[in-house]
């Protein structure tokens, strides 16, 4: 997650969080530092983007502006609007009231660790 100020366009954070995701662990070997595919709505349909994700070996799954969507992207971006909703059902993440980002990125951080934990009670039989 990363905090920007109001209306700046996420295309230009692509690249800084994608840098930014941590490793992952858990398997033998040398953790993982990058996602081998990069799936992203026509909001990110970039050139410039395209040719540092690949210069990083990230496969750009990016739908065109002006062509028709990819096949099953949208069961894909569900899970992303899921998140989305799921993180406005916290009324002060709604919309920022914080004027310190810490603040605003420890609540996120917070709302994140509750959902993950409700997720997991449910399936606890």
């Amino acid at each position: 997650m990363i905090t920007t100020a109001a209306n700046v366009n996420d295309v230009t954070q692509t690249l800084t969080l994608v840098d930014g995701i941590p490793p992952i662990a858990g398997r033998p070997g040398r953790p993982r530092r990058r996602p081998d595919v990069l799936l992203g709505d026509k909001g990110y349909d970039s050139n410039p983007n395209r040719d540092e994700l690949r210069k990083r070996r990230i496969l750009p799954v990016i739908s065109r502006k002006g062509a028709p969507n990819i096949k099953g992207i949208g069961q894909l971006r569900y899970v992303v609007e899921q998140t989305f909703a799921l993180l406005h059902h916290f009324k002060r993440l709604a919309v920022r009231w914080e004027r310190r980002t810490e603040l605003h990125d420890a609540f996120i951080s917070l709302a994140c660790s509750l959902i993950c934990w409700r997720r997991l009670k449910k399936r606890k039989p």
